[in-house]
C-alpha cells in the first residue's frame, strides 16, 4: 500500500471518525436539548398549577378569616318595642297636656263647663289658677306647653333627626286623641299650640339639616388647595 493510499485511509477514518463525532454530539445535543424544554415546560406548567393553588388556598383561607355579620333579631325586636314606647310616651303625653291646657282653658273662661264638667263647681281660687297658667307665660300657656311637648319629643328621641320625624307624628296622633277626647274642637289656645309645636319640629329639622351641609362642605377636599 502507498503512502498516499494510507494517508487517505487514514483521512477518511478521520473524517468519518470526525462525522460520527458530530452526529453523535448532534444527537446528544437534541436529546439534551429536548429534555431541557421538557424540564422547562413541565416545569412552567408545574409551576402554573402551584401558583394557581397557592392563590386558591389564600382566597380559601381569607374567605375563612372573614368577619361574618349577622342581624340580632332579638335586639332588632327589643329596638323597635323601645322606639314604640317612646312615641307612645308622647302621645300620652300630649293628650294629657293637651287636654289640661282645655279644661283650665274652661275653667278660665267658663266656656263648655256644663257639657264636659257636669256639676262641677268653679271657687274663685281655682279659676283665678286657671286663669294664671293659661296666660301667655303660664304653664298651659302656648310657649310653655309647646316647649314641653318638643323638649319631651327631643329627650325621647335623643335628638335623632330621624326620630323626631316620627315624634313629630306621635305628637299628632297625641293631639288627635285629646281632640277625640273632647269630643268638639279644642279651644284657639290649643290649636296655636299645635301651630308653635310644628313650627319647632320645622325649626329642628332646617337646623339639622343645614348642620349636615355645612359638616359636609368642610369636609370636602378643594382640588385647587392640593
Amino acid at each position: 500500500m502507498s503512502v498516499n493510499g494510507i494517508t487517505n485511509n487514514v483521512a477518511g477514518s478521520y473524517v468519518y471518525t470526525n462525522n460520527e463525532q458530530v452526529a453523535t454530539t448532534s444527537s446528544a445535543a437534541e436529546v439534551s436539548s429536548t429534555e431541557s424544554v421538557s424540564k422547562v415546560s413541565t416545569a412552567a406548567s408545574s409551576g402554573v398549577i402551584y401558583e394557581h393553588d397557592t392563590d386558591t388556598e389564600a382566597a380559601t383561607q381569607a374567605n375563612a378569616n372573614k368577619k361574618v355579620y349577622k342581624q340580632d333579631p332579638q335586639l332588632i325586636s327589643k329596638l323597635k318595642a323601645d322606639a314604640e314606647a317612646r312615641t307612645a310616651q308622647l302621645e300620652n303625653i300630649v293628650n294629657q297636656l293637651i287636654s289640661g291646657q282645655g279644661k283650665s282653658f274652661s275653667i278660665a273662661t267658663g266656656t263648655n263647663l256644663k257639657d264636659f264638667f257636669e256639676n262641677l263647681t268653679v271657687d274663685p281660687a281655682t279659676k283665678a289658677q286657671a286663669q294664671k297658667d293659661i296666660a301667655e307665660d303660664g304653664y298651659y300657656g302656648v310657649k310653655q306647653t309647646s316647649e314641653r311637648i318638643f323638649d319631651f319629643a327631643k329627650a325621647l328621641s335623643g335628638g335623632d333627626p330621624d326620630k323626631m320625624e316620627d315624634m313629630r307624628k306621635a305628637f299628632e296622633k297625641g293631639f288627635k286623641q285629646a281632640t277625640d277626647a273632647w269630643g268638639s274642637e279644642l279651644p284657639d289656645i290649643s290649636k296655636k299650640t299645635y301651630d308653635a309645636v310644628q313650627s319647632l319640629f320645622d325649626r329642628y329639622k332646617n337646623e339639622q339639616e343645614e348642620a349636615a351641609k355645612t359638616a359636609a362642605a368642610a369636609g370636602a377636599v378643594d382640588p385647587l388647595a392640593q
